[in-house]
């Protein structure tokens, strides 16, 4: 009783943290009174080109106060990276400001080649008033001309803050470089004078409140949002009825003289002959459970549990319950989900492995627990350590690091134990429409085209090529500066490659079958859990040719990721064949004469 009010109080903690972080990380509406002061955050730097890259602002050699406070932050900001600390802008509500002082300071030669480093590499920099992050460039580099080449180092010293507000409430606000020109850095020597100076305009708006969040994902400073591609999606469709019209003409014209061949009449010995070869052959070990029980029953576990967190996350999108553009919000709403979801991961493991006759149901339920968050843990070790030596805001403080392992501890893991102890007292006999014989049966060589490997590529190439174009919009957007919004469309691309996971399991299971194989319970599993091989290429192909990510902590970043991502495609998919071949076996067997 004491552990179950726990895990309530635990679950309304975090619903709540949840819906901090769905509002833009605790943000109110606010109105101000005329030469009220107006709070400018200064958060984070990083390349451009590389989104996961991310400083604290204060890293660079900026003006800065002489202690230096931060805010407090919700998770989710955490995750994304921010690290807000008040600035030395004075800026009150409706006081404009022209041309004014901010610091003057003199940089040594390391800091004139930190700043040379940070324009070259397109840093640029985020600064947060009011809950509206403003975003602009550190420099400017000017490239021109083959011979002679010219390349050109600026730095911009003054920024103009330009504020639209309605009555007393700001509705969106922005920074430029206008109002100043940049210093040369070229030829900076060691003391290199500079003084920093800024500007601030106040704009009214017709616009009211309700219109700052569809500003916030229109700005200006990243690419708009993605177009309908319609192409994609009917390709998709298109390659759907294809497989389902495949698997159709199995179920009706080959299946149906398959069981006419097997239920006719063997009266004489010829026809006993010729019913001795095919499926029906090996209905005696059809049903013959797997090696390795507890780890095929711990991938089923983890990869309905995933199926579900998908479900749960394009479902939010659509009803735009959380805000997609800050990725800190979508890792923490997908952790929460990962948490209060592992009920379904232990449920299903030891109820399956309950019904193959399993006896370790504690092991089970350990592997289960650990099968995805062991990798998943270690990835982020290695990630974690290369960003605290970079120094980068993307290495998690200790609080959070040991909130999340608190959160794990003390609510997915023990739902992963509840759902693990229902499953196994829940759990029925495994229904078999044959009885498995005591003896195994031989299996005979089988051409290159049944082989596993043939299978797996099959099996997950086609998937991936339903899904191909739009995870170029996914990585654009994950590992880039699109913003996206389709949802609709990523709902339908995921109920398409569903349908072909499902639809090309069955067919080649059928195919393995009718060469007499038996052991088609791991095979089923690879044949589409192989699409996340794929995704791997085509992320590697993407990181090479398609992005301009370079650094070792980026790569670090993305990689580590993108397995992780490969690793989820390969247990949610191989799940959906495994249950797909799992009914279709069922079926064929179960409509088979017996002799």
């Amino acid at each position: 009783m004491f552990s179950f009010q726990i895990l309530c109080k635990s679950f309304l903690i975090f619903i709540l943290l949840d819906v901090t972080i769905v509002n833009g990380g605790g943000s109110t509406i606010k109105g101000y009174e005329v030469n009220e002061k107006v709070i400018l955050y200064v958060n984070k730097v990083g390349p451009y080109f590389n989104p996961h890259e991310t400083y604290h602002y204060y890293q660079l050699p900026v003006c800065r106060p002489d202690k230096i406070e931060h805010r407090s932050l919700s998770l989710g900001e955490v995750l994304e990276g921010d690290r807000m600390a008040y600035s030395m802008y004075n800026i009150s509500f409706l006081v404009p400001v022209k041309n004014e002082h901010l610091c003057s300071m003199t940089l040594n030669e390391k800091e004139i080649q930190q700043f040379k480093e940070a324009v070259e590499d397109l840093y640029y920099f985020e600064f947060v008033l009011d809950d509206i992050p403003l975003h602009g460039f550190i420099g400017h580099l000017e490239e021109s001309g083959f011979l002679p080449h010219s390349h050109k180092i600026f730095l911009w010293k003054h920024y103009t803050f330009n504020i639209m507000y309605n009555n007393n409430f700001i509705i969106s606000a922005n920074v430029s470089t206008a109002g100043g020109s940049p210093i040369s850095l070229n030829n900076a020597e060691a003391p290199f004078p500079v003084t920093h100076t800024y500007s601030v305009n106040w704009i009214e708006t017709k616009e009211t409140y309700g219109d700052r969040i569809e500003k916030l994902q229109n700005t200006s400073f990243f690419p708009k949002t993605l177009e309908i591609h319609w192409l994609s999606v009917i390709n998709s469709a298109v390659l759907v009825m294809l497989l389902i019209g495949f698997v159709i003409v199995i179920l009706t014209r080959i299946l149906k003289n398959d069981f006419a061949r097997y239920n006719g009449d063997a009266d004489d010995i010829e026809n006993l002959e010729y019913d001795e070869y095919g499926w029906k052959i090996i209905r005696g070990d059809i049903f013959r459970f797997p090696n390795y029980k507890s780890l095929f029953c711990a991938i089923l576990g983890v990869g309905c549990q995933f199926l579900f967190i998908a479900f749960g996350i394009v479902a939010m999108s659509l009803l735009d319950l959380f805000n997609v553009h800050r990725h800190g919000s979508v890792n923490t709403i997908a952790f929460l989900l990962y948490a209060f979801t592992c009920c379904i991961a232990g449920y299903v493991s030891a109820s399956m492995y309950k019904q193959m006759g399993g006896k370790l149901w504690v092991w089970n339920i350990n592997l289960t627990s650990f099968l995805f968050s062991g990798p998943f843990f270690i990835i982020w070790c290695v990630q974690n350590s290369v960003a605290w030596a970079y120094a980068s805001t993307q290495a998690l403080p200790a609080a959070t690091i040991v909130l999340l392992l608190a959160v794990w501890l003390c609510v997915g893991y023990p739902l992963s134990i509840i759902g693990g102890v229902l499953g196994k007292n829940w759990s029925g006999s495994f229904e078999a429409p044959c009885r498995t014989k005591h003896i195994p049966r031989e299996i005979p060589p089988v051409n290159w085209y049944h082989s596993a490997a043939a299978h797996c590529v099959i099996g997950g190439f086609l998937p991936f090529s339903a899904i191909s174009v739009e995870l170029y919009y996914i990585f654009a957007t994950v590992w880039g500066r699109e913003q996206y919004t389709l949802y609709g469309v990523l709902f339908i691309v995921f109920f398409i490659l569903l349908s072909v996971t499902a639809c090309i399991s069955v067919a080649l299971t059928y195919f393995q079958l009718s060469a007499e194989d038996y052991k088609w319970w791991w095979r089923s599993i690879f044949n589409a859990g192989s699409t996340g091989a794929f995704v791997l290429l085509y992320a590697t192909f993407y990181y090479v040719q398609r992005s301009n990510m370079d650094g070792f902590l980026q790569a670090v970043e993305f990689f580590g990721y993108t397995l992780l991502t490969c690793y989820v495609f390969f247990l949610t998919l191989g799940t959906v064949s495994f249950y797909a071949s799992l009914h279709f076996v069922k079926y064929i067997y179960r409509n088979v004469k017996a002799d």
